[in-house]
């Protein structure tokens, strides 16, 4: 299966101030799968930028940040209220799925012990790879949001160990900021990755720093990444 990429409008953790303004780059870029945090920008403006993503025919991602803030039911109730198609992070299925029971939303939440800001991924593999086995087999959960590079141990035997235990899709997230990172997720088995600060920094090798070349860089690696392991499988 191709593996989606995934724009997050955001940079350390917080929706960016002029995500609405970006979007446009983004669109550009051919992008359709774009996100942005629970943080950073009020209701009004995360309702107008889930609108306009919608009316671009284009996929949209609200990612919970941490626990702790409005919580994890409050941002729950904002994901329906502004119509996302995803719902990622969060450690609490079990109170988020009665709220969005009904909306068109798909779920993902953090797979293992999430912690602090920027969030850290904490725990031994086995330990990650049983949670996500546990949370996905919640009716309701689609499957995980993985912070794999914000995990300090053996980043590759994570995502493979995961992959190998959930026969859901698994989204990598968080500090994906260089083409080795993104080819190592689509050949792990990941569905989709985020990617957000690096690109908005021009951190990828590209035509310039621009956030439309950066864009169009990463996604030329992820159709020639895809078809390869396609081709291999």
């Amino acid at each position: 299966m191709p593996c989606d990429f995934i724009f997050m409008l955001t940079r350390d953790d917080r929706t960016v101030p002029d995500a609405i303004a970006r979007l446009s780059e983004v669109l550009a870029a051919g992008v359709q799968h774009i996100g942005f945090k629970d943080i950073g920008l009020g209701y009004a403006e995360l309702e107008m930028l889930a609108t306009k993503i919608r009316e671009a025919g284009a996929k949209s991602y609200l990612e919970v940040v941490g626990p702790g803030g409005r919580g994890e039911v409050a941002s729950a109730e904002a994901a329906v209220a502004v119509g996302v198609d995803y719902l990622l992070g969060g450690r609490n299925p079990k109170a988020v799925l009665p709220v969005i029971s009904g909306a068109p939303i798909r779920y993902f939440p953090f797979a293992g012990q999430v912690e602090g800001h920027p969030s850290r991924l904490r725990g031994l593999v086995p330990e990650i790879a049983a949670d996500a086995l546990a949370l996905t087999a919640e009716a309701g959960v689609h499957g995980v949001d993985l912070l794999a590079y914000r995990f300090d141990g053996d980043v590759l035997t994570l995502m493979e160990d995961v992959a190998a235990a959930v026969a859901k899709p698994i989204i990598v997230a968080g500090s994906i900021d260089r083409f080795e990172r993104i080819r190592a997720a689509i050949r792990c088995g990941a569905s989709a990755f985020t990617v957000g600060t690096a690109a908005l920094n021009g951190l990828f090798p590209a035509r310039s720093m621009g956030l439309e070349d950066q864009l169009r860089a990463i996604t030329e690696v992820v159709d020639a990444e895809s078809g390869a392991v396609h081709v291999q499988r």
